[in-house]
């Protein structure tokens, strides 16, 4: 089987762009949702649909909420998948030069239900690129893009060595780096140049020294919780909203 995509948001979602090879599971008498599903796929033209038992489909993926449907796309991750990737280089030059852009960078980020919310926001705001480390990270598995609701289909990612000098690039393209850490400056004080990269840290450590090192600036969200911090998925919605609302 190649990648995998489960939840009904992200079956709607990929099999918009799912091509020859790709596979609907269903299970029989799925109801209504499971067969507008099939509807979908087999207007596709492209996308076989195949109908199991309920145990069955969930030996296809055991432990997994399917809820009655898993779309295999048919080949492994590079070929099949229908995230779209790129490298910093290669957006940068895409860029013209007036072009804003919006570019969120993951220092670390573990957990896949924080990637796929914060892939979702992503979309939403429209963010031209989102960067994750190719170590020490979790990448855009079938969790992710379920809990993203199919918005991981549509944000580019770049999966990159080196955050550090993968900002240096962007920095010589235009952007302005901005750390995100309770230490910093208050974001609503804060005016985001056309061409702006948010770094968000990992969910226990933050933003590694060496790429603090790289940020021109640091800020924060203000809070009057009893807390001491949000969750890193909902602290990136709510700067890239900063930098979406004076543009709206």
């Amino acid at each position: 089987m190649g990648e995998k995509v489960y939840g009904h948001h992200a079956i709607e979602e990929a099999l918009k762009k799912a091509g020859m090879g790709s596979t609907l599971f269903v299970q029989r008498q799925g109801g209504e949702r499971i067969e507008a599903l099939v509807r979908e796929a087999k207007l596709t033209g492209k996308v076989a649909v195949k109908k199991l038992s309920k145990e069955e489909l969930q030996r296809m993926m055991p432990g997994s909420d399917l809820r009655g449907a898993l779309l295999d796309l048919g080949g492994p991750r590079r070929g099949a998948s229908r995230l779209i990737e790129t490298s910093v280089e290669e957006f940068c030059a895409s860029l013209g030069e007036d072009d804003e852009a919006l570019v969120l960078i993951l220092d670390g980020i573990t957990d896949p239900h924080n990637l796929g919310a914060i892939l979702r926001s992503a979309d939403q705001f429209g963010a031209s690129l989102v960067l994750i480390p190719e170590r020490r990270s979790v990448q855009a598995n079938e969790t992710v893009i379920r809990v993203s609701s199919g918005a991981a289909q549509y944000v580019p990612l770049s999966v990159v060595t080196n955050l550090s000098r993968e900002i240096r690039t962007l920095k010589e393209n235009g952007f302005w780096i901005y750390g995100a850490d309770m230490s910093g400056e208050d974001s609503y004080t804060v005016s985001f140049p056309k061409r702006t990269a948010i770094v968000m840290g990992s969910e226990g450590d933050g933003i590694s020294q060496l790429v603090r090192k790289n940020c021109d600036h640091i800020l924060s969200i203000p809070m009057r919780g009893h807390i001491d911090s949000l969750n890193v998925s909902v602290a990136a919605g709510i700067l890239m909203y900063e930098f979406r609302r004076p543009r709206q």
